[in-house]
């Protein structure tokens, strides 16, 4: 749980979160704006500390303290998604894929950052040595960003929103790039973003947040063909191929004063449509847990479990 104090009240962020990312395996986290995926991936990186709960890394809880902090970031990178403001327009390419390197102190600093930025598809990397990001398009500033990650050898990266600034004709070489650093790294990756389509291209999971709480998971084609708990449907329903728009109504609620049962109901189409039961308004819902299979949290859905997923964060 991650809480901030707003307006003389607690907000709360993240609301008892459970969420695994395996080894080699990518997961999308997806929702509105507002509703705490930021925060989760700022958390899973330490730069946010937990009200209560913990993060952990191949099995062993986070450790805040300098130095377990900078060894821990070594394995765990973060993607953002506008390049321009990821980058300093001061530093060349070379010095911004080699700070990572130099912080942690790598030998062969010229030969990590020429490999990270082949891996990146930047090739030949002395071409970009010396270039400024105001002399790259946006595929190749985002190129550089996830070479600065890949510098430091890590085994999981975070990407908040990675291709959300770029043209449509570049989207789709970035995600075949993660998904080929999959591939050959067998790098974990957690993608925070709000768009299905990327979800449903390049996620082998998705977990659905609303109001800092994972409302349906579970592998990705059965969570995007066949979603069960109201928001996701009412997410997918503004995809073009979609038979039908769902309009939720209102914004999402003051994360201060979360309403009482599903936290959802104020804004569930199936509320509205008088197919609600008393429990919606009034039973909290359990967190749901880990687990690789379908699951979702709504009263007028089964919520079901399945095994724990294997966890690398």
């Amino acid at each position: 749980m991650v809480e901030f104090a707003s307006r003389g009240r607690r907000a709360r962020a993240v609301d008892n979160v459970n969420l695994a990312v395996g080894p080699g395996e990518i997961v999308a986290l997806v929702g509105e704006s507002g509703c705490g995926k930021t925060t989760l991936a700022r958390t899973l990186l330490g730069l946010e500390r937990p009200t209560s709960g913990q993060v952990s890394y191949d099995g062993t809880p986070l450790n805040y303290t300098g130095r377990r902090l900078r060894a821990f970031r070594r394995q765990v990178q973060l993607v953002l998604q506008d390049p321009m403001g990821s980058l300093n327009p001061r530093q060349t390419v070379y010095e911004a894929v080699a700070e990572g390197p130099r912080i942690h102190g790598l030998a062969d600093e010229e030969a990590v950052v020429a490999s990270a930025l082949s891996r990146a598809g930047l090739r030949p990397p002395e071409r970009f040595f010396l270039r400024y990001p105001h002399e790259l398009s946006g595929g190749q500033r985002q190129r550089v960003v996830i070479a600065g990650a890949l510098a430091l050898s890590p085994k999981v990266l975070i990407a908040d929103e990675p291709v959300a600034s770029l043209d449509a004709s570049v989207r789709g070489e970035i995600l075949s790039l993660l998904l080929r650093l999959r591939d050959e790294l067998g790098l974990a990756a957690l993608v925070v973003t709000h768009d299905l389509g990327l979800a449903w291209n390049i996620a082998d999971r998705v977990a659905v947040m609303y109001l800092g709480r994972i409302v349906e998971s579970g592998p990705t084609e059965q969570v995007l063909t066949n979603p069960q708990h109201p928001y996701t449907q009412a997410l997918l329903s503004v995809l073009p191929e979609s038979p039908e728009r769902i309009v939720l109504t209102g914004e999402p609620p003051d994360p201060t004063r979360i309403p009482t049962g599903c936290r959802f109901h104020p804004r569930c189409q199936l509320v509205a449509a008088g197919k609600a039961t008393d429990a919606c308004t009034t039973t909290t819902l359990p967190v749901l847990p880990p687990t690789t299979s379908s699951q979702v949290a709504c009263h007028l859905a089964p919520v079901t479990t399945g095994p724990p997923a294997p966890s690398a964060i």
